[in-house]
């Protein structure tokens, strides 16, 4: 194979060319791994000098790598770990993984110039169920402080920006992995949620993406509300994810047990689902207008193909959240402490505003705060228990300012824009983002579609069906503009 292999002339844009799309290329012999590795670190060198959306590139070991797999489709043997359908084979796609999900020799310093840069020992489960795919690991993705903010601001890494408009934020705290998604850094991406860190950025940079139920993807470090999940620009290359990033790892003693899910079964009858519609979801910012208008669009479309929508009345109160607050504020106090004074002081500000407020919470307080996860757990499997699945904002806003460490960027109100999404990390659901429209500035607006614990197949069945009704979207923003600049 060479570079004069022809393209489809239907989608001239190869760095965009989904994980479906390229492995049948592959099997038929009209592309190879390296030119799809080729064009998406061309686009890459076109538009990460503005976006930052990467850390650890090498391009080098990401084109050794293709070569070895095009070698294994030259042969006829692609890699695909055994137990699945060879039609699931990732080899030689190029994907990328979150900062924060260790990759053997490279170290994590979590966003944050005060970590120890230190080579990671061994391969976290999802980035070794993924080499064990053959897939091209390009690169790892940025993220904030810890993972602490849903934003591409971080104190290590320079400033993520959102491709559909550079002066706009990604969200986070996936923010790598959402705008390398949305501006064509091939075709699969993973990024880890624990409060909205998938959906947020995903629902901001228009792609879309699935926490999966927790214990569905095993992970390291493992502990409550965190997941990892697929990243991507189309449900069908989520699925394919999702086939090899569940199969199971010894080292997360929270993971489910082996389940046989077929993973390509996409389709779904929508007549007589119950569908609930959560547009208050009782704290936080308001949704906007626009905000709740593209969800209501959703979910006329759902109706019109035959499912019933209801109201759904908030479940959640201030207290459940403020005392996860609490909570949360005290586990990274404990850990900023424990930093030397220099290395406290590289910490973003805003961080550091935010774990101070821990410092004198009394032992009372923090078992308060820690009673509250419960709650809030149990508060959302009632109000969706009576549902097949709810429909809800990702955000109550489109994307905000690029420099802003969260919407208000207020670290003494640092969730009020992750009302939505945060009660589904506690609860355990399954729960997807995907874009349902825009703004009238042109920014993606996101719909959160929830399952019930477990069911993570059929959330990613009713988000195909939504691909379907939606209808074709706006290009991909593959050349980076400031809007109205």
């Amino acid at each position: 194979m060479s570079s004069s292999v022809p393209i489809s002339p239907s989608q001239p844009l190869l760095h965009l060319w989904s994980a479906v799309e390229l492995t049948q290329a592959f099997a038929d012999g009209q592309l190879s791994p390296v030119e799809a590795t080729q064009a998406v670190l061309a686009q890459i060198e076109r538009c990460e000098p503005r976006l930052h959306a990467l850390y650890a590139l090498d391009a080098e070991a990401a084109l050794a790598q293709a070569r070895a797999s095009e070698a294994r489709w030259l042969r006829g043997q692609p890699l695909c770990p055994a137990g699945l359908d060879p039609r699931l084979s990732l080899d030689g796609v190029p994907l990328t993984l979150k900062e924060n999900i260790a990759t053997r020799g490279t170290p994590m310093p979590l966003g944050c110039a005060a970590s120890e840069l230190r080579p990671a020992e061994e391969d976290a489960p999802p980035a070794a169920r993924l080499r064990e795919t053959g897939a091209v690991l390009l690169a790892k993705t940025t993220m904030p402080d810890y993972g602490m903010l849903s934003s591409g601001l971080s104190s290590f890494h320079p400033l993520t920006r959102n491709p559909w408009d550079l002066s706009k934020n990604p969200g986070g705290s996936s923010a790598g992995a959402a705008a390398a998604a949305a501006a064509g850094y091939g075709p699969l991406h993973v990024g880890t949620d624990i409060g909205g860190s998938l959906r947020l950025p995903a629902g901001w940079c228009g792609i879309f993406s699935l926490k999966p139920s927790l214990g569905r993807i095993p992970i390291k470090p493992a502990y409550a509300g965190r997941v990892a999940g697929p990243m991507t620009r189309s449900v069908d290359d989520a699925a394919r994810l999702m086939a090899h990033l569940s199969r199971p790892d010894w080292r997360d003693a929270s993971s489910l047990p082996q389940q046989s899910i077929d993973w390509q079964d996409l389709k779904r009858d929508l007549r007589g689902l119950r569908l609930g519609l959560l547009l208050d979801a009782g704290w936080g910012t308001p949704a906007s207008a626009e905000v709740s208008a593209v969800v209501q669009e959703a979910a006329r479309r759902f109706e019109q193909a035959g499912a019933r929508v209801e109201p759904l009345a908030p479940f959640c109160s201030r207290a459940m959240i403020d005392g996860l607050d609490k909570f949360w504020r005290m586990r990274s106090w404990l850990d900023f402490r424990a930093l030397p004074p220099e290395r406290q002081a590289r910490v973003l500000p805003y961080i550091r505003a935010w774990v101070e407020g821990a410092a004198d919470l009394a032992a009372d307080e923090l078992f308060q705060g820690y009673s509250q996860m419960q709650a809030l757990r149990e508060a959302a499997v009632a109000a969706c228990q009576p549902f097949d699945y709810v429909l809800s904002p990702v955000s109550p806003e489109p994307a905000f300012a690029a420099e802003w460490a969260s919407p208000l960027n207020d670290p003494a109100r640092p969730f009020e824009h992750i009302a939505f999404t945060l009660a589904y990390n506690m609860s355990e659901q399954p729960a997807a983002s995907i874009n349902a429209g825009y703004s009238a500035q042109g920014l993606p607006i996101g719909l959160q579609i929830i399952g019930r614990r477990f069911d993570d197949l059929g959330v990613l069945q009713l988000c195909a069906e939504f691909e379907r009704l939606r209808g074709p979207q706006r290009p991909w923003p593959v050349d980076l503009v400031v809007l109205g600049g």
